[in-house]
């Protein structure tokens, strides 16, 4: 993380730039709740945002672009993760052995739904492939043929 991001709250501009997306993205992944709201602010004053915010932005959008998830998808991914945050501070204030057996069981259930959603792309993705790979070979059969044919009409 730069400096800059750590030193002192960044306006919506900033933080889309540093990111590598618009202020628009920002402020719709505020609304919908993917990214908390900027710093407390009075009406017409600037939205402040902190590193975290930029990480978690920045995390947002890996996740988006490297899963192809959808919006709802993304918020589903996101909330497991809240969740075990949670519960990994939860688990550090703790020393009941009961009490950490079952959040380690929780943090079971969320990775479970988050595998899910990974493993439904991964299979989508893969069925993807096999029908370009089936696509590809009818092509290459087709320029076969049709190369064999030239060459025998020319021979």
């Amino acid at each position: 993380m730069s400096a800059a991001v750590a030193e002192r709250p960044l306006r919506i501009g900033e933080v889309a730039r540093l990111v590598g997306t618009t202020p628009r993205t920002v402020r719709y992944y505020e609304e919908i709740g993917l990214l908390p709201a900027g710093a407390a602010r009075t009406a017409g004053q600037h939205r402040l945002y902190g590193s975290e915010d930029v990480h978690r932005l920045r995390e947002l959008l890996r996740l988006k672009e490297l899963l192809g998830v959808t919006l709802d998808e993304l918020r589903q991914l996101v909330e497991a993760e809240d969740a075990r945050a949670a519960l990994r501070d939860e688990w550090g204030r703790t020393e009941s052995d009961r009490r950490r057996g079952e959040i380690l069981f929780e943090s079971l259930g969320h990775l479970a739904r988050q595998l899910d959603l990974v493993r439904r792309r991964q299979g989508e993705l893969a069925r993807l492939e096999q029908e370009l790979t089936a696509k590809r070979r009818r092509v290459q059969g087709k320029l076969r043929r049709l190369r064999e044919r030239v060459a025998a009409e020319e021979a």
